[in-house]
This record gives C-alpha cells, structure tokens and sequence, in this order.
C-alpha cells in the first residue's frame, strides 16, 4: 500500500526534439519543482532522454523501448499498456506515493499509488484526420484510459478543461486547469536590437500547425512588402518545399529563439489548435508583437495583448499582420504585461497541490 513516499514523475514517452510543447512544459515543470524543493521525487526517464531530470532523482527505465519514430513509439507503448508488470517492477511503483504522468499517457498503467495524467489536448478529437489510423485508435484508447483511471486530471488551460468534461465526461472535481509558464530570466526584451523585417513562426511542421496558409498569407503581404520575410524554426520542415520569402532554420538552440523573438517584425501562430500555446507568451515577453489564430484556448491566454485573425483564411491573417506591422506599440505593451503573469514558479505550485492531494489519500 503505497504511503508518503516520494511522488514518481513517469517521462517514459518523452522523445527529445520531437514533442514540441509538451517538452519544454515537462522540462520546465521538472525545474522549477526541483528549485521549490517542496516533495522528494522520484523521475522515470527512456533511454532516449538521460538528461531530462532536471537535477532530481532518476532512474533510466531500460525495460521501455523507446523509439523515435511513431511506428516504433506506438509499439513501445503498446507494450508498456499490455504488459506493465516488468515495467512496475523496475521502477518499484509500491514504494512511491503518488504518480505523475504529465505526457498525457498513463505508461505503464498503475491502479496504486494514487495517480495524476496531464491530458494536455484533445487535438485527436477535433481534427482526426492528421492522425493516422493507427495513432488516432491509440490515442482515442489511451487517452480516455488514462484519464479514467487517474485520480486527478491535469490539463493547461480552462478551455482544454472544458473540453475533457464534454468529450470524455470526467467529473469537475477530478480535473484542474494549471496554465503553463514563461522562463522570464531566458525569454527578455533587449532594446538594443532593431526589429528587422521578418516574421517568426516556431512550430514544428504538423498539419495542425498550418503552415500552408500561412505561405499564402506571406504571398499577399509581400505583394506590399516584397522586403517582408519568412523565419521558421522547429522539426521536420526537412525536404518539405517552401516559397520565396521562407527561410527554414530548423530546431535552434534557445538562445537563438530568443535572439529571433528579440528582432522580429511579429510572431504569427495560424495554428488550428493548441491545448495552451507557448510561443506567443514567449515572444511577448521579448516585447516581439503577436497575431494569433482565433482557435480554442488562445484568446483565453493571450487576452487584449495579441492581435487576432481566422486561421483558415489566408486574407484574413494577411489583414491582421499588416495593420499590427503598421501599429505595434499596444500590442507590445500588453503583452509584456500578459507574460509576466504566467511563469514556472506558479506551474510547479499548482502541480504541488496536486501531489499533496494525490499524497493525503
């Protein structure tokens, strides 16, 4: 029976370079709760990612086998639902008590110590069809599963939370919206940069994140601006063509996203769907000015501080950036106000409440 011993934090899913924002919130979370220092914890790592503990107490699991590529990442976690056994045994899950599971899957699958899952999106409930077959069965299986079976539900935004209770019918009490944050040492403004004329857009290349239209839109704005150009960071854009104006950066190191949010003209984020959406905070903390598409939770997190159009049209996210090119100072401004209200300090608290919770029974 598990008691008050330390809460387990399972990143088994974790694939470094390739899960977008869900990296950077586990990353970040596992930080600022090492530097609260509130509860001893416990973090189970893939072999993949030996580093991701942040300074806490790890322990490689070899018994999951990790992949990067999403055939091999579903069959490791097909393997890990149906036989969690070994998997509990290396990690010795009786002597934890409490469990995270903040990738939005419960792997391996626990009935005790009490357990917690950050479902972080639904994104295969809404726009299934940029999921393949496979993965779309799977997460529609695991998802539910594991939101199910945990105590406590975690989620980043009140609109995801919404969402749980209306697609998966979870009772309120179970689910608690705690937004994410901004490292506001890292991510600064500097006035001694010139903004220069390029948009920026950090995503990775997933159908969600729209890109497509988002060439169309830059088409338009350079028929007006023909000096106008394109910056884009994040995974896979690799051999995927793009149009004149687009320069493809790739994954950069953190400094350098920094340095791009400091000299943009603007951030634009046309996706069609986030479970929070980091990368505007981001900038708005560097003072870049921000359009957003008018989707889910973004309006919720971004306030008056964002400019905002209809991601599916590109004539409509064209209007919008010009008109915030040609106006910036507000948009800045409110920004750098909206920013300095989420941060990991107050994520990692919200997540200690939790683990109380989860450790009282």
């Amino acid at each position: 029976m598990a008691g008050r011993g330390p809460v387990g934090i399972s990143l088994l899913t974790l694939v470094p370079g390739r899960v977008g924002g869900s990296e950077t919130y586990v990353r970040e979370l596992l930080k600022a709760l090492a530097a609260r220092g509130r509860h001893d914890y416990r973090v189970f790592l893939p072999s993949l990612a030996p580093d991701a503990g942040a300074g806490l107490p790890v322990k490689t699991v070899r018994g999951y086998r990790a992949a990067t590529g999403t055939a091999g990442r579903l069959l490791a976690m097909s393997l890990a639902a149906a036989r969690p056994g070994p998997l509990q045994r290396e990690m010795e899950v009786d002597k934890l008590g409490a469990i995270h599971f903040p990738l939005s899957l419960m792997l391996p699958p626990v009935r005790e110590p009490a357990a917690a899952t950050t479902v972080l999106d639904l994104q295969h409930e809404f726009l299934p069809g940029f999921f393949n077959p496979a993965e779309l069965a799977y997460r529609r299986l695991a998802y539910r599963w594991a939101a199910r079976h945990s105590r406590l539900v975690i989620t980043i935004s009140e609109h995801a939370r919404q969402t749980l209770l209306d697609r998966l019918s979870l009772e309120p009490d179970r689910v608690r919206a705690i937004p994410l944050g901004v490292d506001l040492e890292t991510f600064t403004p500097d006035a001694r940069l010139a903004r220069e004329p390029f948009l920026i857009y950090p995503a990775n290349r997933w159908p969600h994140k729209n890109h497509a239209r988002l060439f169309e839109a830059l088409a338009i704005l350079r028929r007006a601006r023909p000096e106008l150009r394109l910056v884009l960071t994040g995974a896979f854009h690799e051999g995927r063509p793009v149009p004149d104006g687009v320069e493809v950066l790739g994954r950069v190191p953190q400094w350098k996203l920094v340095e791009l949010y400091r000299s943009a003209a603007a951030l634009v984020f046309p996706s069609l769907y986030e479970g929070f959406g980091q990368p505007p905070l981001e900038a708005m903390a560097c003072a870049c000015p921000v359009a957003v598409s008018r989707a889910g939770p973004l309006p919720e997190i971004y306030g008056d501080a964002a400019a905002y159009f209809d991601p599916h049209s590109p004539e409509d996210i064209a209007e919008i950036v010009q008109r915030l090119l040609a106006d910036p100072g507000a948009n800045v401004r409110r920004g750098l106000e909206v920013a300095a209200r989420y941060t990991w300090d107050r994520c990692a608290g919200g997540h200690e409440e939790v683990y109380e919770e989860l450790l009282s029974g």
